[in-house]
């Protein structure tokens, strides 16, 4: 966007210089020189900074949701946000989002120890479902899945299993999943242990595992049963309960075969 643009956009949204001084986090002083034309050749974060204010819709829904994840302190204490998936399926291609109950959270890129743990769960559970000729459905992010079935939520997780075969409606999972598996990390942590445990808890989801590979941990979430959370570390094989037990993923194998990848991190 040129100097010329961005006094253009001034001009239409009435912005007066100290509101862009807000908006922008630049210094008044600053703005009054680069959009008077004082400053000739203004500083690339400085522009990047302008362009903030004056970008186009979707821009601004980008930095509002980013603004968003980073205020969310407490599930139990968050405001019902006020985004829907009209604004969800209008974010751009290269921006991952989640959607919980009107806010949207960030997805960092995932590292590659993140992703070697997401196939190797899900190629485990592929297997045992081939083997024995299944009906259930094993499938790995990114795929939608309308958790709630309404217009507020819209979550991706790393690994699961859908067993009812009506639930794929129009390219998403409509409904909650049998078994979710989300592998740790360090942007998702917080959010996976807190937010998403309640989330798929109330949605009806039978058994979620958080897979910890930084601690090599696996945390198993039995909803159908009294005795619902066992930990287990990486020298234990993890029995999966929806397949009453006859399915065990051998976590310490998983270790082997990626463990280069954490002298590359």
């Amino acid at each position: 966007m040129t100097i010329e643009e961005m006094r253009q956009r001034k001009r239409e949204l009435g912005y007066s210089y100290e509101q862009i001084a807000e908006l922008s986090g630049l210094p008044l002083g600053t703005v009054q020189k680069v959009l008077g034309g004082v400053t000739k050749s203004p500083r690339y974060d400085t522009l990047k900074a302008l362009e903030s204010v004056f970008g186009d819709k979707k821009e601004m829904m980008i930095r509002e949701a980013r603004a968003a994840y980073m205020e969310e302190q407490d599930y139990e204490k968050s405001q019902q946000g006020r985004y829907t998936l009209d604004d969800y399926y209008a974010l751009p291609e290269e921006y991952r989002a989640e959607l919980i109950d009107g806010v949207f959270y960030d997805m960092a890129a995932p590292t590659s120890i993140h992703q070697a743990f997401v196939g190797q769960v899900y190629r485990k559970l592929a297997d045992y479902i081939d083997k024995k000729k299944g009906t259930c459905v094993p499938m790995s992010s990114p795929l939608d899945v309308q958790l709630d079935c309404d217009h507020k939520t819209m979550l991706q997780p790393d690994v699961m299993v859908v067993c009812d075969r009506s639930k794929f409606r129009k390219g998403v999972v409509y409904g909650a999943p049998d078994l979710v598996a989300e592998v740790l990390s360090n942007s998702t942590r917080r959010k996976d242990m807190m937010l998403k445990l309640a989330k798929y808890e109330a949605a009806g989801v039978r058994e979620y595992w958080l897979v910890d590979p930084d601690k090599r941990k696996v945390i198993v979430y039995d909803f159908q049963s009294d005795l619902n959370v066992r930990l287990y570390d990486f020298t234990q094989k993890v029995p999966v309960g929806i397949f009453r037990g006859k399915c065990a993923i051998d976590f310490q194998k998983i270790y082997e075969s990626v463990s280069f990848l954490y002298d590359e991190e």
